[in-house]
């Protein structure tokens, strides 16, 4: 699986929320580089996870959405009436 390219603004931005986390959650003060690997070691360990959990879920819409099409379609058919000759 490629990794994840994330935007600067972006990663800057999640930088930030893993600082304000530490300091809300621990009291502790972490650096830029310390939240960048925190950033890192999250994305690596846990993204696969989250990833195939999002996967799973657009199956799950996705077959949803073709068991109505299915049933819109069926409703578009037109009865045939056999008419008897004898």
């Amino acid at each position: 699986m490629m990794g994840l390219k994330i935007p600067k603004e972006e990663r800057d931005q999640l930088v930030r929320s893993i600082q304000g986390y530490f300091i809300d959650e621990r009291g502790e003060e972490i650096g830029n580089l310390a939240a960048g690997l925190m950033l890192d070691f999250i994305l690596k360990e846990v993204g696969p996870y989250l990833y195939n959990q999002g996967v799973r879920d657009a199956k799950k819409l996705f077959q949803e959405k073709m068991l109505n099409v299915e049933e819109d379609m069926d409703a578009l058919q037109r009865p045939i009436e056999l008419h008897k000759r004898y």
